[in-house]
Formats: C-alpha cells, structure tokens, sequence
C-alpha cells in the first residue's frame, strides 16, 4: 500500500493518540479493534458535546479500513455531526495517521459512521436539547 498524503481538517480533532507496540497484532499492524475502541470515543466526544450529556453507541452503521496503523503513528480523529434525530446523533468519523517523523506524510486510514442515543440519569432515551438553547 503507497501512502497517498492528505492534509487533515482544519478543526480541532476529536482525539489525538499514538499507538504502542502493545497495541500491534502479530503482524506489527495496529489492532483493528483498538482503532474501532478509540473512533467510537471521538465520535461519542462529539455526540456529548452535542446533547449536553450521557450518549450511548447503539450502531456501527458503517467502518471502512483504508490503510493499516502503525505503533509510533500519530493518529488523528477527527468527528463531525452528520444527523440529528429526536433522541440521537449520527456522527461520521474521518482517522488520519501522520507517519514517518524523520520525513512527515498524513494518510487517511479510517472512515467511520455510528450512531448515539441521549440517555437521562436513570440510563432511559432522552430528548435532544433544542440546537440553539
């Protein structure tokens, strides 16, 4: 696989991590599972932000692998609100890597859509706030 360069969003990412050897599988790739752990964060970061409290995943609707991590990467995630609903959030999750410290290229390895329902304090489906209270 040929690392094409991307710039990354101009915004803040949702979740900045570097990834260890811990986190490798026997391949010296990057878990699927701990990349899948950590968009599921940045995408509930975003949701929280925007219900103003407790979200729970209630689906993967998509996830795409483009290109494997590696430990030493600098992985970005960056979120965005794609859907609201009465109760629930739908939040695309764009991943990019910056490899290669010694001569830096960006790739993206990760694209990702879940969604989130709000959940009151007794863990029951809530109402979104209203967009602009």
């Amino acid at each position: 696989m040929i690392d094409e360069p991307v710039q990354l969003p101009q915004k803040q990412p949702a979740l900045r991590l570097v990834p260890m050897p811990g986190d490798e599988n026997m391949f010296g790739d990057i878990f699927g599972g701990w990349l899948m752990s950590q968009v599921d964060i940045a995408g509930g970061v975003e949701a929280m932000r925007y219900a103003r409290g407790r979200m729970a995943t209630v689906a993967v609707n998509s996830f795409h692998f483009q290109q494997p991590v590696s430990s030493g990467d600098v992985v970005s995630f960056y979120a965005d609100i794609i859907k609201v609903g009465k109760t629930s959030v739908t939040v695309a999750v764009r991943v990019f890597a910056e490899r290669h410290p010694h001569d830096p290229v960006t790739v993206k390895v990760t694209e990702a859509i879940l969604t989130y329902v709000a959940l009151d304090d007794a863990g029951r489906k809530r109402d979104l706030p209203p967009k602009n209270a």
